[in-house]
């Protein structure tokens, strides 16, 4: 064999070795991929049960209902539609109604969401980029408004 045909056979083969590396570590990365969905994106799209997701909008007035052993019930709204979510632990300081949240779990069957996770704004004028857009394009979220 030649000089160059045992460089292109190397050559061939580093790319061969790269080529399944990349695809291992795409198939690694396939289940800690977390997609962020708005409370209306959920509700038009009707997310399969046990799809895990990022859902992401305000907590609803008058929503949070306090439950036995740190069990917490609340809505997540973008206007457009509203999302149930239940969580069991210890919610953020920052947590309360009318606040950002996002929520990160599984869809429920019955079309609520179990979060193991949350998530809460921590300043005034901060919002998550995707949270932002979801409620601008409900008109719920304006650039420079401080959601109390």
């Amino acid at each position: 064999m030649t000089r160059k045909g045992r460089r292109l056979v190397l050559i061939s083969a580093a790319l061969g070795v790269l080529g399944i590396a990349a695809g291992l570590v795409l198939f690694a990365l396939n289940d800690t991929i977390v997609f962020f969905r708005a409370p209306s994106e959920i509700a038009a799209e009707r997310t399969a049960p046990g799809t895990r997701l990022r859902l992401g909008g305000l907590v609803k007035d008058g929503s949070v209902v306090k439950q036995d052993n740190a069990h917490v019930r609340f809505v997540v709204t973008d206007g457009g539609a509203d999302i149930a979510v239940a969580y069991a632990g210890i919610l953020p300081d920052l947590f309360r109604e009318g606040q950002g949240v996002i929520a990160e779990g599984v869809m429920e069957g019955d079309g609520s969401f179990r979060a193991d996770t949350v998530l809460a704004k921590h300043d005034e004028k901060y919002m998550p980029k995707e949270v932002a857009d979801a409620l601008k394009k409900q008109g719920v979220w304006k650039e420079g408004e401080a959601t109390q």
